[in-house]
């Protein structure tokens, strides 16, 4: 049986945490590997298996949260684990309570993993365009100072995503991000006519960035190109699968 592959952030070294992909899992057909999209039409048995699997891989013991995913900028605080089906709404969750697993859900959006070691505070975040735009790392930065966290101690790292090689945008996607700041042209690249090449993973960081962190950190791994690692929502929509699944980053304390 293949284990559970584990990438993890030098920035945030000292505090548990990873990056997962596909490597480890129970499921099958399209959905091989460790899904753990609770909203996919895999075998709930499986996905259930996968997400056991991927919090004990990462800390063991600890309860495993995650949202209900709405591509917001909402932030949600945790202080104690709640039931799959009392997921509150929202794309970032903090805590400063040890024993939870705190995950995020991905499948070409961006995940972000946070943590001031110092104050004892994580948190993690969900950012596709609509919540980067919207400023959802900036929702989760704010949640954890309100418990105590300081944003120039604030260390984060930015998971596996799509890269902007893969990632084909068309001129109105690109004149919203413009719109909303003229120097977000720097994260387009020229494409075919009338569509860009779009940096998700630069922007998210960018923002990190413009919000006062100064420990940021890029993996640079592309979830649509690496099949064999990865789950990607692009991927499967290009080659008209039914569905796809889902990979997790998780942080805790």
């Amino acid at each position: 049986m293949e284990d559970v592959e584990i990438i993890r952030a030098q920035a945030l070294d000292g505090v548990a945490h990873g990056f997962l992909g596909r490597r480890g899992g129970v499921s099958t057909g399209v959905y091989a590997g460790l899904n753990v999209g609770i909203g996919s039409e895999d075998d709930p048995l499986a996905v259930a298996e996968n997400r056991r699997r991927a919090a004990a891989a990462i800390l063991p013991g600890a309860a495993l949260v995650t949202l209900y995913q709405i591509h917001s900028a909402d932030a949600f605080t945790v202080a104690e684990p709640f039931e799959e089906r009392l997921r509150p709404r929202a794309d970032a969750i903090v805590t400063d309570r040890p024993g939870l697993a705190l995950g995020i859900l991905t499948a070409d959006c961006a995940p972000v993993l946070l943590a001031d070691r110092a104050a004892g505070v994580v948190g993690a975040a969900h950012a596709g365009w609509k919540g980067a735009i919207g400023g959802v790392t900036d929702a989760a930065i704010l949640a954890m100072e309100a418990l105590g966290a300081k944003r120039e101690r604030i260390a984060a790292a930015i998971g596996p995503c799509i890269a902007r090689a893969s990632y084909e945008v068309d001129d109105g996607f690109a004149l919203r991000f413009e719109a909303d700041d003229p120097a977000n042209e720097r994260f387009f690249a020229s494409g075919k006519p009338g569509h860009h090449q779009f940096d998700l993973e630069a922007y998210v960081a960018h923002r990190l960035a413009a919000a006062g962190l100064t420990k940021i950190e890029m993996l640079g791994l592309d979830t649509y190109a690496d099949e064999q690692r990865f789950f990607s929502f692009r991927r499967a929509t290009h080659r008209g699968e039914p569905d796809n699944g889902r990979q997790i980053s998780i942080i805790g304390l």
